[in-house]
């Protein structure tokens, strides 16, 4: 046995129950799950969690994105509309530690599982909701997906051309920092149950994370700036920083101050126009960045990306090639993190994997485990977590707690 092996991850012994689906709930808690928590998660018995059915089918109701965000869980699949499989989730909260939810506003309240009604007989539970807008506000019972609060929270406002309509990110930025959001909250939540014994409840909203990942570009606005303007690949207050087109294809370069610029000028370049004083501080070159730019193109121009990136990371110059989608996932880079893996999955032999970005020494994360498959792990949950033997599980199954599962999901 290895030394990696041999330890125990961070959250060994840490029970999470998961009532999560699509993303700003289910990649908070498979990152529980990547740093050892027990992560068991409750699907709709009829039709499971609906991300199952949302791109590309790997497996019979495993899309791509549902493993992207369900790996390192174990799957029950329940009808919470019966009473046997409503008991059968109470039971399971009664012996967790989190509690991970983002229904809409009411739903975990009609059923009897919202923390006020399953908090009072539970002190040390941590109850974590992630929700469109906060739950004790105004707008709690409105609906919301990451475009929706892109929109609204002006971040959307940012992204684009000068003279351009506002544009959206392409992967799911607020749903995936809303995770990181509250599996920083969970994570708080437990080192403080260490001290006081007690947990509580957390929530954290995808409007409010929204507003928090606007940056510092926020505080401009409130320190009474102009409003800001959309300002593509470039930066509005750094030069140059941006796209700059080689010989074969577009490099992204970041100058972010002086000394770095003119290790870009004389090293990488070698171009005595740019040793102009309108060139010479930042605020200068921000000022005629136009100018400069044409200036780099220009350079640029005359090799290709490699020569340009080799040259600059020689010179200490911050620089990365633009590549596809397809080109970073076989670039050197990725390689060399080891991010990109193929792992065993019950039914579709093996699939991809992007591991957790994630390095502990002494508390390592723990090896994937491919996303369940619907309600896969029904009997070893129940007999492990609850004590069911299997006379219990055929009664409980035979009341209906279990609903009648959609084939094309199992």
């Amino acid at each position: 046995m290895t030394m990696e092996q041999d330890m125990e991850p961070a959250l060994a012994g840490i029970r999470v129950v998961d009532f999560t689906h699509f993303v700003a709930g289910p990649f908070c808690t498979q990152l529980l799950g990547d740093l050892g928590a027990e992560v068991i998660k409750i699907e709709n018995a009829a039709r499971g969690d609906d991300f199952r059915r949302v791109g590309p089918q790997v497996a019979p109701g495993q899309s791509a994105p549902f493993l992207w965000t369900n790996r390192n869980k174990q799957g029950l699949a329940l009808d919470l509309r019966n009473e046997a499989g409503l008991g059968v989730a109470k039971s399971l909260i009664a012996n967790a530690d989190i509690v991970v939810e983002n229904f809409s506003a009411g739903v975990m309240r009609r059923f009897g599982l919202d923390y006020d009604t399953v908090g009072a007989d539970l002190p040390r539970l941590i109850y974590c909701t992630v929700s469109a807008f906060r739950r004790d506000g105004r707008f709690a019972e409105r609906a919301g997906f990451d475009p929706m609060v892109q929109a609204e929270s002006g971040f959307m406002s940012l992204n684009g051309y000068p003279g351009s309509p506002p544009v959206r990110t392409g992967p799911a930025i607020m749903d995936i920092s809303t995770s990181l959001m509250a599996c920083n909250a969970v994570l708080a939540a437990l080192a403080a149950r260490s001290r006081t014994g007690r947990g509580q409840r957390v929530e954290v909203s995808l409007f409010d994370t929204a507003v928090t990942m606007l940056g510092f570009h926020a505080m401009y606005q409130l320190a009474g700036c102009a409003e800001p303007t959309r300002f593509g690949n470039h930066s509005p207050d750094t030069a140059p920083m941006g796209l700059f087109q080689a010989a074969d294809g577009p490099l992204y370069i970041a100058c972010a101050n002086d000394q770095t610029f003119r290790q870009l000028a004389v090293e990488v370049i070698g171009s005595a126009e740019l040793a102009a004083p309108d060139y010479a501080s930042n605020a200068d070159r921000v000022r005629n960045q136009e100018r400069l730019a044409t200036i780099l193109n220009e350079a640029l121009a005359h090799h290709t990306r490699q020569h340009w990136k080799e040259r600059m990371e020689v010179a200490g110059v911050p620089v990365g090639v633009v590549r596809t989608l397809g080109e970073a996932m076989t670039s050197e880079e990725m390689r060399d993190s080891a991010l990109v893996s193929r792992i065993p999955h019950p039914t579709a032999g093996t699939v991809p994997n992007i591991a957790a970005p994630l390095r502990l020494d002494g508390t390592p994360v723990v090896s994937p485990v491919a996303a369940p498959t619907l309600g896969q792990h029904r009997d070893a949950i129940l007999a492990r977590v609850l004590g069911y033997d299997e006379q219990r599980i055929a009664e409980l199954a035979q009341a209906g707690a279990f609903g009648a599962p959609d084939i094309s999901l199992a």
